[in-house]
Order: structure tokens, then C-alpha cells, then sequence
């Protein structure tokens, strides 16, 4: 008996021991892409490091709202996806909006056309109808329009869509061109009523847009495709006395207006104008921001300022993409490589130039949205979501490289690194998500990390080194060792 007894609290001492080390044990689902080949791949297996560095999460330290990330409807993907097999379409569409895909849930679509439209075209193209009698959303019904409520269908949590126009019809601006010039005051009531008709014509569509930056490049673009040219004050004093308050005479006050719309490093002074007082503020909902004027900087000075001068407001990445490039296709290690260029290293300023290294493509996305999330920036937005060979169509030749590539002649696909890459955050963070406080004191590890509605926290890793990483993850008392291979970007979820 006495022996029974012994082997009894023997075996009950292991019970208890085995309970206690589970109990510190952080159990965690690891997701990696790496240039050595991982695409999204789960990953099981890691070795514990003694002198492993460590990253600890701290959750009590709440930090923005995420309202989204994802990318754009543009004309020129959803003509591209017109010309593939249906086969081929809905794989697309599914790996961008489906839960099993990247599950999209903010996106930007363009208002009249954009350089990557197949030509300039207008939705009031009748010249002098101040009331818009005539405004139309026709030119959209053949491709855009599928293509949005597409994604509709395949996604199951949904999607946030804010509009962007890139100019008025030319018969509202001061140089009468699609490209540059202004919009004459006297079309101000006019140009607020365009957003009100384009809402209800969508509506009519069956799609709900969610909100507007007010004009894409207000800076503009130079002599380039459709732009139009706001300063700082006239953007204010449109949104302030004329969009804001036509939007809410029509019922339509929930509607998000993001003011800006351009690259980072002029932020402060838009920031300024919108926030000047509570008149100014009072019918911006945020700030779109760009990320092309540099290949590297983050501008967290700006984007802190941002957060301080407006901390209730919305911060919004609205485009980014591999600009001035040929898309290279089926070949993984171009986007893991520094080669690629941007506009700014042959076009900027000689005093500019050192802001526009060459840069590799899956460091720059992965870089600047862990260092977005970091500094307040709540939503995070890439430009088109399929180009073809050329890096197009765009009647302006701008040729530019997005997540997906395809071969409409031959109905190929090829998924980019870049795919996998936005897809670390926008599968796994989800809106509503909170940013939390991440300790960490790997310099050579970029992390992030975001808490979910779900009480799961999602992490995000970037390795930039050529060397596997160790790290000890620690969440209260609970903690795991998990490595991470070179040149490689990891999500990790917690669940327990």
C-alpha cells in the first residue's frame, strides 16, 4: 500500500509539474514568407536558443484603432480581369477577398479616371450642368462596378471603399485640361454635389462607399495625367464650406472625408490648415497619406504630429506601390533583391536624390507598414490590385508594378512576393484591431503587433538580415522560442 501511495503522489507531482510548465508555455501559430521560398507557410518547428533575444508584448498598452488594409479597384485591374478565363478571375478575386486569401477589408477606388484608366473620361460630361442633370457612372458598369461587387461576393467579413477623384471635368477647372489647374469657385457647389450623386449612383449599383479623400495629389504630379491642385486653405474651405455641409444636407454625414492625399514630408503643413480650429475640423474625418517621397523614411516625425495635433482623427496609408518599374515576372527574387528604382531616382531634385536609393520591394511594403502601425497610422492601402507584363495598361505609359501580375494573352497569373507580404497584415489584423506595445531589443527585427476583436493578438516580424534569428516571445508570464529565417517577414497568433 505504501508503495502504491508513493508511485500515486509521484505520478500526481508530474501531473502537477507538467500543468505548471504548460501553463508558461505561449502557444503560437507561425506564418512566414522568405526569399529562401516560404509563401504564407505554417511553420512547427523551432530551436530553443539560450541566448535568443527577446520581444515582449505588452497588451495593457492600447494604442490606435486598424480600420483596415488593402488595396485598389482600379479600371485598369478590373479590364484585365475582363480578359482571363473565369477560372482565372475568381482565383484572383478569392485570394484577395476571400477569409482563406488575404481577406481585403479597405479599399480606395478612383472617381472619373486616373492614369490607370484606359483613356480620360468624365461622370459629368455635359459642359456647364451645374445641377449635374447629367451625371452618369456609365463609363464604370462594364468592368469597375463587376469587379467591386465580385469582391463583395467572395468576401465574408466585408470591406470598407472610399472614393478619390483625380479632377473635375475639365469644363469646372481654370485651365479647362484634365491635367493641372484649379476648380473654379464658381463650380464649388457643383463639385460637392459630385460626391453626393456619385454615393447615390453606386448605392443604386448595390455598393455602399464608405467615404472620400477629397482629391488624389492635391500637390499635384506635374504635367503628367488628370490631377488638380488644391493648397492647403482652399482644401480646408472646400471641405469646410461646401462638401462637409452639402453631405450632410443630403443625409449623408456618416460618409468618411480624409483630407490630403499625398506624400508624407508635407503633411504637417495639411495637418495645420484642417486642424486650425474646430470650424476647420469639423467635417474631416482623417488624413491620406502617400508614401513616394522617399524609398526608405518613414517620416514618424510627421505622422506623430499628425496623431498629437488630431489624436481622434483618422491617418490613412491610401497608396503605395513599385512605381516606375516593368513588372518582372515569375521570378520571386527580383522582389527580394535591391534593384528596384523608383521616380525620384532619376526624376527628383539632385538635393532629393539621397531619398530615392534603389530598395528591395518586399522590405519597403513590410518596412513601411510596421513602421505605419507604429506611429498611429490606422488603415494601410496599396494602389492597383492587377497589372499586366507591362506594368499597365495606363494611358500615360506610367508603368507600375502590383501584387499580381498577369498574362491576359496566355490567361496567366503570377502572385508576387508582394501578395504574401500585404497579406502578413491584412489576413491577420483585422479591423477594430488595437495596436499594442512590443519591447524588443533585437534592433535588427522590425515587430509590430495588433490585439483583434477576437482577443487574438496578431505580430508581425521583418528579418532584413541574411542570418536565421532567435527570439524569445513572452505575453504576462506565458512565452516561446521561435526563429526566424533570413530575409524573411513571420505573423504570429496567439489564441491562449
Amino acid at each position: 500500500m505504501q508503495a502504491f501511495k508513493r508511485v500515486a503522489l509521484f505520478i500526481a507531482t508530474l501531473i502537477v509539474i507538467s500543468c505548471n510548465m504548460e501553463d508558461k508555455t505561449l502557444v503560437v501559430e507561425v506564418f512566414e514568407t522568405s526569399a529562401g521560398g516560404n509563401k504564407l507557410t505554417a511553420l512547427t518547428e523551432f530551436t530553443e536558443i539560450k541566448d535568443a533575444t527577446l520581444i515582449k508584448l505588452v497588451p495593457e498598452k492600447q494604442l490606435q484603432k486598424i480600420t483596415g488594409f488593402g488595396g485598389a479597384f482600379t479600371e485598369s485591374s478590373a479590364y484585365l480581369l475582363n480578359k482571363l478565363s473565369k477560372e482565372n478571375r475568381k482565383k484572383i478575386i478569392n485570394a484577395y477577398f476571400s477569409k482563406d486569401g488575404a481577406n481585403y477589408s479597405l479599399t480606395r477606388t478612383h472617381m472619373n479616371s486616373c492614369d490607370f484608366s484606359l483613356g480620360n473620361y468624365s461622370y459629368t460630361p455635359v459642359e456647364g450642368d451645374k445641377d449635374l442633370e447629367h451625371f452618369t457612372i456609365e463609363e464604370d458598369k462594364d468592368d469597375l462596378i463587376p469587379f467591386i461587387k465580385d469582391a463583395m461576393a467572395a468576401s465574408t467579413d466585408g470591406f470598407k471603399i472610399f472614393g478619390s477623384p483625380w479632377t473635375a471635368a475639365p469644363w469646372m477647372k481654370d485651365n479647362n485640361k484634365w491635367v493641372g489647374g484649379k476648380l473654379l469657385p464658381e463650380y464649388y457647389d457643383t463639385w460637392a454635389l459630385f460626391f453626393s450623386k456619385y454615393v447615390d449612383a453606386y448605392k443604386a449599383e448595390g455598393i455602399d462607399i464608405w467615404g472620400f479623400t477629397v482629391e488624389n495629389e492635391p500637390l499635384g504630379n506635374g504635367n503628367n495625367w488628370e490631377s488638380m491642385h488644391y493648397t492647403p486653405d482652399e482644401m480646408t474651405n472646400f471641405v469646410q464650406n461646401y462638401l462637409g455641409p452639402k453631405l450632410e444636407a443630403d443625409g449623408k454625414g456618416y460618409l468618411k472625408i480624409l483630407g490630403y492625399d499625398q506624400n508624407r514630408e508635407h503633411l504637417k503643413e495639411w495637418i495645420d490648415a484642417q486642424y486650425k480650429d474646430e470650424c476647420t475640423s469639423k467635417y474631416f474625418d482623417g488624413t491620406a497619406i502617400h508614401w513616394y517621397a522617399s524609398t526608405f523614411e518613414i517620416f514618424p516625425e510627421e505622422l506623430q504630429y499628425a496623431h498629437e495635433k488630431a489624436p481622434d482623427k483618422l491617418l490613412i496609408q491610401s497608396e503605395a506601390c513599385v512605381d516606375a518599374e516593368v513588372p518582372v515576372w515569375q521570378d520571386d527574387t527580383w522582389y527580394w533583391k535591391k534593384e528596384a528604382t523608383d521616380w525620384g531616382f532619376e526624376w527628383a531634385p539632385e538635393k532629393d536624390k539621397p531619398m530615392h536609393p534603389k530598395y528591395v520591394p518586399v522590405y519597403r511594403y513590410a518596412r513601411d507598414i510596421i513602421g505605419c502601425l507604429n506611429n498611429w497610422v490606422d488603415g494601410w492601402v496599396d494602389w492597383n490590385m492587377v497589372l499586366d507584363r507591362q506594368g499597365g495598361p495606363n494611358w500615360f505609359k506610367n508603368w507600375c508594378v502590383a501584387p499580381v501580375i498577369v498574362d491576359p494573352e496566355k490567361d496567366e497569373v503570377y502572385f508576387t512576393p508582394l501578395y504574401y507580404t500585404l497579406a502578413h497584415f491584412s489576413k491577420y489584423i483585422r479591423p477594430e484591431a488595437k495596436v499594442i506595445g512590443v519591447e524588443n531589443s533585437d534592433k535588427e527585427l522590425l515587430v509590430t503587433a495588433a490585439k483583434n476583436p477576437d482577443e487574438s493578438i496578431a505580430v508581425v516580424l521583418l528579418n532584413q538580415t541574411d542570418k536565421t534569428k532567435h527570439f524569445s516571445l513572452s505575453l504576462g508570464e506565458k512565452n516561446t522560442s521561435i526563429s526566424i529565417s533570413p530575409q524573411a517577414i513571420q505573423t504570429l497568433i496567439i489564441t491562449n
